[in-house]
């Protein structure tokens, strides 16, 4: 079992795979939103087909862009990791540079074929959101004001691969805000270079009003006639609210418990991860669609399991266990 360990361990590692079930949570909250709301108008692949299969293309999907997404920034990123973190699977050399590529090639073409369920949208959508990864790895994360707002947009984006004619759109814009201020935590706390600069900040908060301000214009393109619609209880909105203090008291004690660093920067990151499929549960628990509230709640503790349980196998792995003589 070790030996199997030792195998995937540094694959795991170059896929981020641990914290990828958010990915999932997201698409599988608009798979599920689209299914039990009548008033939403999804095509008809989602509509009609088996919920399944939806959930199980869905999963490929999200799973494919994101370890896409992970592999191709350790490769670019290569040479700075073997000064800056050595211990990375390409940096250390647990990894090749062509199994990398095999997965980065790998992981794309199984979010494309993961998105044919969904029809012809899902799959150009998924090819916008890869060429969008792309930049962002090139270019994007070197300058705070785009890299920051990129990010945000290709979690969005994300998440409506399996109806890009969402009609309540308000999921997507809680997305786009969470991701893009737990990157900029993430950055600040860790002391990333370069810093955020106070144009940065400006920047990021235009180009946030202006995607937002844009998201809410397309749901109202596809059938929003309020800003709030009677179809969607207030309690929604209240749970989701509630989830959102929940973090920013998280991220509060963290930061009083470690101060600034990786340790704290890690945990920040890794647990914003969590919220989205949080999100997702109480979307459905504030609509009283229970049913949903625990396939998306399965998810979550697994995703939960799952993350621990690699986590101790990672330690494991590198610090096995012996007896003391």
């Amino acid at each position: 079992m070790r030996r199997l360990l030792l195998r995937l361990a540094p694959v795991l590692h170059l896929t981020r795979v641990s914290s990828a079930f958010a990915a999932v949570a997201n698409v599988w909250l608009v798979i599920l939103w689209t299914r039990v709301h009548d008033a939403e108008h999804g095509p008809m692949e989602v509509e009609q087909g088996r919920l399944w299969l939806l959930l199980a293309g869905g999963t490929v999907a999200a799973l494919g862009l994101f370890a896409f997404g992970a592999s191709l920034n350790d490769i670019l990123d290569q040479r700075r990791d073997r000064a800056m973190h050595p211990n990375r699977p390409l940096a250390s050399g647990q990894v090749t540079k062509d199994t990398a590529l095999f997965l980065v090639a790998g992981s794309l073409v199984a979010a494309i074929l993961g998105a044919t369920v969904f029809g012809t949208g899902g799959v150009l959508l998924s090819l916008l959101i890869a060429t969008a990864i792309m930049a962002f790895n090139a270019a994007g994360k070197f300058i705070p004001a785009i890299g920051l707002l990129l990010l945000g947009l290709i979690y969005a984006g994300h998440m409506v691969i399996p109806n890009v004619r969402l009609v309540f759109v308000w999921p997507v814009v809680l997305v786009l805000t969470h991701s893009l201020v737990v990157a900029a935590l993430v950055h600040v706390v860790s002391g990333k270079t370069p810093p955020i600069s106070r144009r940065a900040v400006v920047a990021a908060v235009l180009g946030w009003m202006f995607w937002t301000g844009l998201i809410l214009y397309i749901g109202w393109r596809n059938g929003l006639t309020s800003p709030w619609p009677q179809w969607v209880s207030p309690w929604a909105g209240a749970v989701e609210g509630t989830l959102v203090l929940a973090y920013g008291l998280f991220v509060w004690r963290k930061l009083a418990q470690y101060g600034r660093g990786a340790r704290a920067a890690e945990k920040i990151g890794r647990y914003g991860s969590l919220w989205f499929a949080l999100y997702a549960c109480g979307w459905f628990i504030g609509q009283a669609e229970f049913g949903a509230t625990l396939i998306i709640g399965l998810l979550t503790l697994a995703g939960l399991l799952g993350m621990t349980a690699l986590r101790e196998a990672y330690g494991l792995v590198e610090q096995p266990l012996r007896y003391r003589r």
